[in-house]
């Protein structure tokens, strides 16, 4: 009987002590400081998570037979259907509503590349079949629209602005599960060289950007657009604390050339440069450590016409520093034909300033429709240097016969009628405008036959 007293007493002792601990533990959270609310970040989350929204697209892609099925023969024999065989292809992102008045929602380029259809899921439910404004796929920066009824934008912050420790929250509606956010500080601004995009000038963060959080929104603690979630670094694929997003001006310069004129028109401004390394340093006698060194001047070229000269060391450009050789081509990649460009730079040890003015590539352009009809909606030009020779259609209207067919920008024409074409000279030749058009189209590692009768 006494042993079962001692048991119950400490039985009662320690429940009464646990009640203890957690009393004292939950009144450790007060709900309120010194008679203020404890910090949140759900009212400013509130506002923002309405422009933030869910895109999932389709795309029809041509499956390539065994070649013993392409014989006329052996499809005669065993009764074969000629019809080219396709699946579909489905993914999903994020995007961000920047003007609700014309329904623009802004995105990666990798999130609708060569979609045939473009869905925006609404954070209130609502689904809305969107069309494509534009895309810039060497900034992964895309444009579609949506019907513009009761809709939510983002207001837009100046990234310039940014400072590294600023803290940050991003934003996304990854596959159809409606939002997630994560919140970190920015880590590093002007992140470039890590051969993600064409051109970078990244904001880096440790708040969390993971599959699918693609082409969301990345805000500071006032709800504001600072950047657009675009690509993790990590070997696995998971989020290990390095996130990347494109900067709130260079997206907005882009998407202002989008929505005039459907596309990015890029300058040249003729030159190739390189980083200005320590080797370079001493070989040059130089006292500036940072810049690109102007490696080759193309001839005729707005530089060469500004008086640049293989050897200058470019050190700032329209006012902005310029570290090594990803800067300027940033600079120069996101200003237009006919944009001045004030370059400061080193002549050996003179510092000079010039102002040169962005020229039209050298590429010649053509309306598909003008070599045959039925290449009406499509914009031509020769492939770029480091492309297979070709022909490349640079751009497809949506509403043409060539895109339901499945034909899609970047696609090369490399023969045409059976003749190997490099140029689109020697495609004028080959075509015929009274009579049917036999194209082969290379696809990054794909190629493939289309009829245009």
């Amino acid at each position: 009987m006494k042993k079962r007293r001692l048991l119950l007493f400490w039985f009662i002792s320690i429940f009464t002590v646990y009640l203890a601990l957690s009393a004292a533990s939950r009144a450790a959270l007060p709900l309120s400081a010194e008679g203020q609310a404890l910090p949140s970040l759900a009212p400013m989350l509130e506002l923002s998570m309405p422009a933030v929204v869910n895109i999932s697209t389709s795309t029809n892609i041509q499956v390539n037979d065994n070649p013993l099925l392409q014989d006329p023969f052996f499809r005669h024999f065993y009764n074969l259907p000629n019809q080219p065989r396709q699946q579909q292809k489905n993914s999903l992102g994020s995007g961000v509503i920047i003007d609700k008045g014309q329904g623009l929602v802004l995105t990666n380029n990798h999130v609708i590349d060569k979609a045939d259809k473009i869905t925006v899921t609404l954070h209130d439910g609502r689904q809305l079949n969107a069309e494509l404004v534009g895309t810039d796929p060497e900034a992964d920066v895309a444009i579609i629209r949506i019907p513009a009824d009761h809709l939510t934008e983002l207001p837009i912050a100046d990234s310039s602005q940014l400072k590294v420790g600023d803290f940050v929250v991003a934003i996304g509606n990854p596959f159809g599960l409606g939002q997630t956010v994560t919140s970190g500080i920015i880590s590093a601004l002007g992140r470039s060289g890590l051969g993600i995009e064409g051109y970078e000038d990244f904001i880096q963060t440790d708040a969390s950007i993971n599959p699918g959080n693609s082409g969301g929104a990345l805000v500071n603690l006032r709800g504001e657009f600072v950047g657009m979630n675009t690509a993790i670094l990590a070997p696995t694929g998971g989020n290990v604390g390095i996130g990347f997003a494109i900067p709130s001006n260079m997206v907005m310069s882009i998407k202002e050339s989008l929505v005039k004129h459907g596309e990015i028109r890029r300058g040249l401004l003729g030159i190739t440069s390189q980083d200005l390394t320590p080797e370079l340093v001493n070989a040059f006698n130089l006292d500036n450590k940072h810049g690109a060194v102007i490696s080759r001047i193309e001839s005729n070229s707005p530089a060469a016409k500004a008086g640049l000269e293989p050897g200058d060391i470019i050190v700032a450009a329209n006012g902005r520093p310029v570290k090594d050789s990803h800067d300027i081509r940033n600079i120069i990649g996101l200003m237009q034909i006919g944009d001045n460009i004030e370059i400061e730079y080193y002549h050996g040890n003179d510092k000079k300033k010039v102002t040169a003015t962005i020229g039209q590539p050298e590429r010649p352009q053509l309306a598909g429709e003008k070599l045959h009809r039925k290449l009406r909606g499509t914009v031509l030009s020769e492939t770029a240097k480091n492309q297979i020779e070709g022909v490349l259609i640079e751009k497809i209207d949506t509403t043409s016969e060539v895109w339901r067919i499945g034909l899609r920008p970047g696609d090369v024409i490399v023969s045409a009628n059976r003749y190997r074409i490099h140029n689109i000279e020697e495609l004028k030749q080959v075509v015929n405008p009274s009579t049917g058009l036999l194209i082969n189209i290379q696809r990054g590692q794909e190629g493939f036959f289309v009829v245009l009768k």
